[in-house]
């Protein structure tokens, strides 16, 4: 009997353990601050073919470049 007793104790705590934890990750999946953010488009570098990060990428006058030297020598 007292092994009833405290089986039913621990199986008592354990679900109330397990309902009374806040964030699952079901939850945190719905939660747009926990989403990763979004992948930056990516662009090829018009002189190499380096593909870079459309937000770190130089721009010039004849495409795209993964830096300012070979921005200057395609342009030159």
């Amino acid at each position: 009997m007292k092994l009833l007793i405290v089986l039913l104790a621990g199986l008592l705590l354990a679900w109330l353990w397990r309902s009374g934890r806040t964030s699952s990750p079901k939850s945190r999946l719905n939660d747009p601050e926990a989403r990763p953010p979004k992948p930056d488009d990516i662009v090829s570098c018009r002189h190499c073919g380096l593909h870079v990060p459309k937000n770190e990428a130089v721009m010039g006058r004849t495409g795209t470049y993964c830096g300012a030297a070979h921005r200057e020598l395609s342009e030159s």
